[in-house]
């Protein structure tokens, strides 16, 4: 499979017309013959990519007084406890917010408040805070999700997630496909022979169908 995943990139990046911005490369699954109803079955993991996101990821953290002196050290914004019930009765600059950051961190105390006034929106987006504990400096768990992405199938047989960019070499980009590949079919029962089709493409180019034999 790794020769056919790296056949794909190639074809995906020759494909891809000259944007004004730097686009995604995603990989989709179609995965067969999995009961998603049953939420053991479903896939949720989050992955570490060998090779980098090869872009600059947003980080928030919902903390006060010495954690966030730390947070704003590490270079990540800011909301304190005021901040989210003020997000609870403004639900379109929470929306804005949510969308605008792609993880989010918080003190242990505040993921009670954050669950009442900011879940609904959160949630959904698969964006719910990563509690810190007191001991730990929230820099270290900023820095490892930098390189993070999160493969969830929901119930849905179809689902996706970015593995780089078009800036990123093939051998960057490879290497981070195969890690996603290989992650998913470690979670699914029949490992490969659970999987219907899997395609390759960057954010506004043509899909690149990789061939599976079991």
């Amino acid at each position: 499979m790794e020769e056919k995943i790296s056949e794909a990139i190639k074809a995906a990046l020759e494909a891809a017309p000259e944007r004004k911005f730097v686009e995604s490369v995603d990989i989709s699954f179609t995965i067969k013959d999995v009961d998603l109803k049953n939420p053991t079955n479903r896939i949720k993991e989050e992955i570490r990519l060998p090779s980098g996101r090869g872009r600059e990821l947003k980080v928030a953290m919902f903390a006060a007084g010495e954690a966030a002196t730390k947070a704003k050290a590490a270079g990540l914004a800011v909301f304190s406890p005021q901040d989210i019930e003020d997000f609870g009765g403004k639900k379109g600059r929470a929306k804005k917010v949510a969308n605008e950051f792609d993880f989010f961190l918080s003190e242990v105390p505040h993921m009670g408040l954050i669950g009442r006034h900011l879940g609904t929106v959160l949630g959904p987006r698969g964006k719910m805070p990563r509690p810190v504990p007191p001991t730990l400096d929230p820099s270290i768990i900023a820095s490892g999700l930098t390189s993070t992405v999160v493969v969830k199938s929901g119930d849905k047989m179809t689902f996706h997630t970015s593995f780089g960019t078009v800036k990123q070499s093939h051998d960057e980009l490879l290497a981070n496909a195969m890690e996603v590949f290989n992650r998913v079919t470690t979670k699914l029962e029949r490992g490969i022979g659970n999987i219907r089709s899997v395609h390759v493409k960057t954010t506004m180019g043509p899909a690149q169908r990789i061939e599976v034999i079991n």
